[in-house]
C-alpha cells in the first residue's frame, strides 16, 4: 500500500524554489518512492490512499540541533542539575520532545543530557512506544574545572545527577568517552570553554589543544560525532584544529578559526535564538537583569553576528539550533524563530534559511541521509502549511499555519496539553529575590502616616 500526497507547493529542500502540481509518494514503511509531476506520477493500485495538499504548502520536517530535553524549561542550574531525579527527568523530556514534534520539528539533537535521558526518549520513541521526533541523542558534557557545567563550588562538586562530567586527565576523558559509547550515545559533547576569562577578556579554553585533539580523536575512532560548547577564540580554534563536527555559539571566532573549520571540515550553530530572547524578554525584576545579563549578551550578539557573516561568506555551513529547554526558551514555542533570525541577521534568504533547516541540518545529524530532504528513498517526514514560508519566514511560528506533521509516513496527532511549569522545573530552594531592608521598604511602601 502506498500513499500519494498531491502537493499545491513543494519545497523538496534541494533547491530555493518551491514547485507547483507535484506529487509525493511514500510506502507502508514511510520511504519515499516518488516525487515529482502528478502527470508523471505512478498509477494507483487498490488500496492506495490519497491525501490531497493541494491548496497547501508541503516541505521535509524541520531540525532543530540545539535541544536539551533534559533541561524543563529551567531557570537555573540547580533546576537542570538538582531538584528533581533523573527518571522525573526522562518523563518530562518525552512530554517535552512531542512539543517538539508539534511544532513542526521532526528531528532534534540533544547534544549533553544528565544520564541517559536523551537516549532514553530516543529509544522509546524508536520502539514506537510513544510518537515523538527523532532524537540524536548526547550524555553528560565532558568538563573539566574551567569548563561549562562545572558550575559548583569545589566543595560540592560536580553531582551524579548533573549534565556534566567532570574529566581531570585525559585518561578519564577517554574513558569517559567509552563508557558513553557503550550505553549507545550518538554524540558527545565537549564543554571547550566556560566563565574562566584572561586579563584582557579572552575566555580560556578549558582544555588544551592536545587534550582536546585525544578526546576528539577517541570520539571518531568510535564512530561518533564530536560537538562543542565554544564561544571564545581560543576554544574555537581547538575544536576546528581537532576536527569536531559541530561547534556551538563560537562569538568570537576570527580567520584562524574560519580556516581551520574548513580545513577540518567542521560545521557551526551559532544560536541566535536564546541570547535573543534573553535580550528581548528578561524583565528589570529578575537576578539576570541586575547583573547587567542582557546588555553583556547584546554586545557578544552583535560581535557574534558580524564573525559568523565572515564565516558564512567563507563557505563554513551554519546550522539551526536554538539552545530549547531554558526558561527563555521554552519547548515548542521559538524553534522556528532561528529561521527568522538567520534572515533578519546573518542576512539569510527565506530559501537559504530553510534549507539550513533541513537539508545542511541533516548533513550532520545520525542517519541524515535519510532526512531532510525529500526525495525517492528518504524517509517521508514532512509538514503541511496554508502559506509559503518563502514569502515569509515567520510564518513558521503561527501554530494556526502548521496543518499537519508527517514522521516517517504516519501523521502526528499529539493534543495540546497544558501544564504547571511550578510542578515540571521551578524546584530551587528560592523564596525571595529582594533583600528587604528599610529602605527598599521604603522604595516599595508608601509612607505611613504620624500619629496625630
Amino acid at each position: 500500500m502506498k500513499t500519494f500526497v498531491r502537493c499545491g507547493r513543494l519545497f523538496t529542500g534541494r533547491e530555493d524554489e518551491a514547485r507547483t502540481g507535484e506529487m509525493l509518494v511514500f510506502d507502508a514503511g514511510g520511504v519515499i518512492a516518488y516525487v515529482g509531476p502528478e502527470a508523471d506520477a505512478p498509477a494507483r493500485e487498490a488500496g492506495d490512499a490519497l491525501v490531497d495538499y493541494s491548496g497547501l504548502f508541503v516541505m521535509p520536517g524541520l531540525i532543530d540541533v540545539h535541544t536539551h530535553l533534559a533541561y524543563g524549561n529551567a531557570k537555573s542550574e540547580e533546576d537542570i542539575d538538582l531538584y528533581s531525579p533523573l527518571e522525573f527527568r526522562a518523563l518530562r523530556g518525552l512530554f517535552f520532545a512531542q512539543k517538539v514534534a508539534a511544532a513542526g520539528f521532526t528531528a532534534l539533537c540533544s547534544p549533553g543530557d544528565a544520564g541517559r535521558i536523551s537516549l532514553s526518549i530516543r529509544d522509546a520513541i524508536r520502539a514506537r512506544l510513544f510518537d515523538g521526533p527523532r532524537v540524536m541523542a548526547a550524555g553528560p558534557y565532558l568538563t573539566t574545572h574551567q569548563g561549562l557545567t562545572d558550575w559548583y563550588p569545589t566543595w560540592i562538586g560536580a553531582p551524579q545527577t548533573s549534565i556534566g562530567k567532570l574529566v581531570t586527565t585525559t585518561a578519564e576523558a577517554i574513558e569517559e568517552v567509552r563508557r558513553q559509547v557503550k550505553d549507545g550515545v550518538d554524540c558527545i559533547k565537549i564543554a571547550l570553554d566556560g566563565i574562566e576569562r584572561r586579563g584582557d577578556g579572552t575566555l580560556v579554553a578549558a582544555f588544551t589543544q592536545q587534550e582536546t585533539d585525544a578526546i576528539v580523536r577517541e570520539i571518531h575512532r568510535l564512530g561518533r560525532k564530536a560537538v562543542a560548547h565554544a564561544r571564545g577564540r581560543e576554544a574555537t580554534l581547538y575544536a576546528a584544529r581537532a576536527g569536531v563536527d559541530l561547534i556551538l555559539h563560537a562569538n568570537h571566532l576570527d580567520e584562524e578559526c574560519i580556516a581551520a573549520m574548513l580545513a577540518s571540515g567542521s560545521m557551526l550553530c551559532p544560536t541566535l535564538t536564546h541570547p535573543k530572547n534573553v535580550i528581548e524578554f528578561t524583565q528589570p525584576h529578575e537576578p539576570a537583569f541586575h547583573k547587567g545579563r542582557p546588555e553583556a549578551v547584546r554586545r557578544e550578539y552583535a560581535l557574534g553576528c558580524d564573525n559568523w557573516k565572515k564565516a558564512r561568506a567563507r563557505g563554513v555551513p551554519l546550522l539551526t539550533g536554538t539552545d530549547t529547554g531554558f526558561a527563555v526558551t521554552p519547548y515548542g514555542e521559538w524553534h522556528a524563530r532561528e529561521l527568522e533570525l538567520f534572515v533578519a541577521d546573518l542576512g539569510f534568504t527565506p530559501a537559504a534559511a530553510l534549507r539550513a533547516a533541513t537539508e545542511t541540518n541533516a548533513r550532520f545529524m545520525t542517519g541524515g541521509h535519510e532526512i531532510g530532504v525529500l526525495e525517492q528513498g528518504r524517509a517521508a517526514d514532512f509538514i503541511v502549511l496554508d502559506g509559503s514560508p518563502l514569502a515569509d519566514i515567520r510564518l513558521l511560528q503561527d501554530r494556526a499555519r502548521l496543518r499537519a506533521v508527517y514522521i516517517a509516513g504516519r501523521e502526528l496527532r499529539i493534543p495540546e496539553r497544558d501544564y504547571d511549569p511550578r510542578q515540571v522545573t521551578d524546584f530551587a530552594l528560592v523564596n525571595w529575590t529582594d533583600l528587604y531592608t528599610r529602605a527598599r521598604v521604603a522604595e516599595l511602601q508608601p509612607p505611613r502616616l504620624a500619629a496625630e
